[in-house]
Formats: structure tokens, sequence, C-alpha cells
């Protein structure tokens, strides 16, 4: 098999196993485990969740205000495993696409820049869990899971071997459209990072009001909501550092950003069905406005419902599905050059 041929394959299954890690991720905060370890990279000082007796009685010594619950504990612990795996084939790409460097077509800058997200991602989990759960950090570690899921995607329709002949139109503008896109799209996802992060996804628990009958309620604190660098120490789980005024500012700035993002995307999605007839343009469409259709259903599915666990998720892998449309059209629309 060729050193080409590898290359996608390794990083095809990276970037599967990188939504699988970002889902699993979305699960472990959004069931309120992200602190089910709460020392890093083991748990308890264990490489799996302690269980027995003896082991527990020494952990719950250890950490009084963190008892064990083992099932908090594992779900942290699969996480990681995962993400270590993904951090080894992302090694592994790397090492492969150095070695055949001098290969006509053989990407280098990327393989080599994820390997440093990979240690960025590594030192942001760890804080995740040391510094108790700051919003800035988890924030920043859901967007750089996101940033390697996408640069392993582009990675991999680089290759060439994946959707071959398929180019979008030249339509003036689509370029720049598609970028802003990619950029509205990637802001939207770090105001929902905000939002989870900060426990306010239910701050407003009414659609498409907000509550008690109020769109925008007057007392909603946007400075306290957006005040990213809080001081390390403090126990941030469930948002109890924010007032629930500070937490409705928080969600209606991501409901604003939604319905932004719901225009440009919409727009988007009718520029391309008219492109050209018949054409990738067309598929693109559709699957534009079936993958944002689904997150807005999911969005207001959260609020309704109060934040169901399995739509919650769903919400969080939709958000990453639409960010990997946004990469391959992208991609598409600036199809490489052929060696």
């Amino acid at each position: 098999m060729s050193a080409n041929r590898w290359f996608f394959r390794i990083s095809l299954l990276a970037t599967v196993l990188a939504f699988g890690v970002v889902s699993l991720g979305a699960f472990v905060r959004l069931s309120n485990a992200g602190l089910g370890c709460p020392d890093w990279p083991g748990c308890y000082g264990h490489i799996g969740v302690p269980e027995a007796s003896q082991a527990v009685a020494r952990a719950n010594a250890a950490y009084p205000g963190r008892p064990v619950v083992a099932a908090k504990g594992w779900k942290e612990m699969i996480h990681r495993y995962f993400a270590g795996t993904l951090g080894l084939l992302i090694a592994a790409a790397a090492a492969l696409a150095w070695r055949n460097r001098r290969r006509t077509g053989q990407p280098v800058g990327v393989p080599l820049f994820l390997v440093l997200m990979v240690i960025v991602q590594a030192a942001l989990g760890m804080w995740t869990v040391t510094w108790k759960l700051k919003p800035v950090v988890v924030m920043g570690h859901l967007l750089g899971g996101l940033t390697v899921l996408s640069l392993l995607w582009w990675q991999t329709l680089r290759a060439g071997r994946l959707l071959p002949r398929l180019t979008l139109p030249r339509v003036a503008g689509l370029k720049a459209a598609l970028a802003i896109g990619l950029i509205v799209v990637v802001c939207q996802i770090a105001l929902g990072g905000w939002t989870s992060s900060n426990y306010a996804a239910v701050a407003c628990n009414e659609f498409p009001t907000c509550t008690n009958g109020a769109y925008w309620p007057a007392d909603a604190d946007f400075a306290s909501g957006f005040t990213l660098w809080h001081r390390i120490g403090p126990d941030y789980e469930y948002g109890q550092h924010l007032s629930h005024q500070a937490k409705e500012a928080i969600h209606l700035t991501h409901r604003l950003g939604a319905l932004v993002t719901t225009v440009f995307v919409v727009a988007l999605a009718l520029v391309l069905w008219r492109a050209v007839p018949g054409t990738a343009s067309n598929v693109a469409a559709v699957v534009l406005a079936v993958v944002l259709t689904l997150q807005v259903v999911l969005g207001i599915s959260n609020v309704v419902f109060n934040l169901p666990l399995p739509v919650a998720v769903a919400h969080n892998a939709g958000a990453a599905l639409l960010l990997l449309v946004f990469v391959t059209l992208n991609h598409l629309v600036r199809p490489p050059e052929a060696p």
C-alpha cells in the first residue's frame, strides 16, 4: 500500500475518532461528569476509576470535596482514553507526512500543526480539571477539539481520495462568502461553548420568549455574563459563580447569534441552489439546509424540553457537523492543484 494511501486512511480514521471524541466530551460535560476525576491524567491517582473499597476510601480521603462517583469517573476516563488514542493517530500521520515530505502533494504543515494542537488540547484538558471547570478553559478546550476535527477533515479532503471530481461553480464572491460563513459558524459555536460552560443553556426557559413572557429581560447582566477571566481556585461547576441575570445575558446572546447564523446560512444556501442547476452546488445547498434545520430544531428542543441529555449532546454533534460542512465547501471552492 502506498504511503499516500496510508496517510489518507490514518487521516480519515482520525477524523472519525475526533468527531467521536468531541461528541463524547459534550456528553461528559452535559452529564456533569467533567470533574468525575478531580486529578489528571489519572483518576484519583489510578489509571482507571478506583472501585475496590480500600482504594475508594483512600481516594475519598485524598479528595474529601470530591468523593468517588464511579459512573462519572468512567465517563471522564473513557473520554481520556479515546482522546489519547486520537493523539497517537495524529502523531502517526505527522510522522508519515514528515517521512514523505518530498513527495509531490504530501501535506506537511497541517499534520505537524495538529501535533502542536494535541499538546495544547492536553494542557487545556488538564486545566479544565485542575482549575475546576473554569469557563474560559472549558470553552477553549471545546474550540480546540473542533479545530483538531476541522483540520483533520481538511487534511483528509486535501489528500484527494474523497470527492475527487467535485467542485463548486465559479460564482462571484462565493469563496469569500464561504470563508465568512465558516467564521460565522465558529463564532456561534464559541457562543454555544460559553453558554454551556456557564450552565446558561436553560437560563431562558421559554421560546420564542426568554422568561415570564419577555423577549429581552431588562435585568440581563451582560457585563458579568461576558467577564471572560475569573480567578483560579473556586469551583465553577454548575455556574455557581454567576447570577441568573448574567446567565440570561449569555443565553440571549447565543440566541441572537443563532438568528444571525441562520439568516446567513439560508442566504448562502439559496445562492448555491440558484448557482448552476444540477451541479454539486445544489447538493451543497440541500445539505446546508438540512443540517441547519436540524440544529435549529435541536436548539429549540433544548429550551422547550429543559435540556434533555440526548438532545443536548446531539446539538453539540450537530454544531460539529455544520462546521465540517463548511470546511468541505471551502475545500470544494478551492480544489487542490493536480500534481
